[in-house]
């Protein structure tokens, strides 16, 4: 598989190393900042050659263009800027038009998919009680969204009103606390990244799962296909 890196920072530079030990090749980079005989400042036919699939992970007010370009491109996309509107016409209208496929996901960690479950769950058997739910989350003091789109995400499987506080300072990697506060008791479930390794393998996991696949799916679909892949080789 021959990919694009739309964004070079520090995400895309460990897409890169993960990708390259799974035997994927690198096609070309995209971006205003990189040097070198395959950087490209923006999307042209030029980058997209010989390209299967991008991960674009940049910017929340470049993220639509890129998407639409790369489909355009018939260019599978991976893409994980988190603060934009995934849903919008130009985006949907791309898709349709497209040969190509894309996944779009605040967070690509197989865990934290997980973790979307397991909060689910407990949501569920909670609602019922008289118990306030709330969601904490906390990343370094570059990320550029508050709250976080997994943050957010985890807000609408709890209750969809239910507050969010977001903490941005230093190099945490990114935690997720969500609790249920009770009388008596406080019921906490956390998920805490120990770095970008996880998010780049579910990105480049993304991308292999897209092959021969048409319009837009969701993260669930890769992990769904993991999980059964997992059962099948229990003994």
């Amino acid at each position: 598989m021959r990919f694009v890196l739309v964004g070079y920072g520090r995400m895309g530079r460990e897409i890169e190393r993960v990708a390259v030990a799974r035997g994927h090749a690198l096609a070309s980079i995209v971006d205003p900042h990189a040097r070198g005989a395959r950087a490209f400042r923006s999307i042209e036919p030029k980058a997209l050659r010989g390209a299967h699939v991008a991960f674009e992970f940049t910017r929340p007010d470049s993220a639509e263009a890129n998407v639409v370009g790369l489909l355009a491109g018939n260019v599978r996309v991976v893409c994980g800027t988190t603060g934009w509107d995934a849903s919008s016409k130009a985006v949907s209208a791309a898709v349709r038009r497209s040969r190509a496929a894309a996944i779009v996901a605040p967070n690509f960690s197989p865990g934290v998919a997980l973790f979307y479950r397991v909060v689910g769950e407990a949501a569920r058997l909670y609602r019922s009680l008289p118990y306030d739910p709330f969601v904490l989350e906390a990343h370094h003091r570059l990320k550029l969204d508050a709250p976080s789109g997994t943050a957010k995400k985890l807000a609408g499987i709890v209750a969809g009103d239910v507050q969010v506080a977001s903490v941005r300072a230093g190099h945490e990697a990114g935690t997720h606390t969500v609790g249920f506060d009770g009388e008596h008791v406080v019921i906490t479930l956390e998920h805490r990244s120990r770095g970008r390794a996880g998010l780049a393998l579910g990105a480049v996991l993304a991308a292999e799962w897209l092959e021969g696949q048409r319009g837009m799916h969701g993260f669930d679909e890769v992990v769904d296909a993991l999980v059964r892949e997992a059962k099948g080789g229990r003994r």
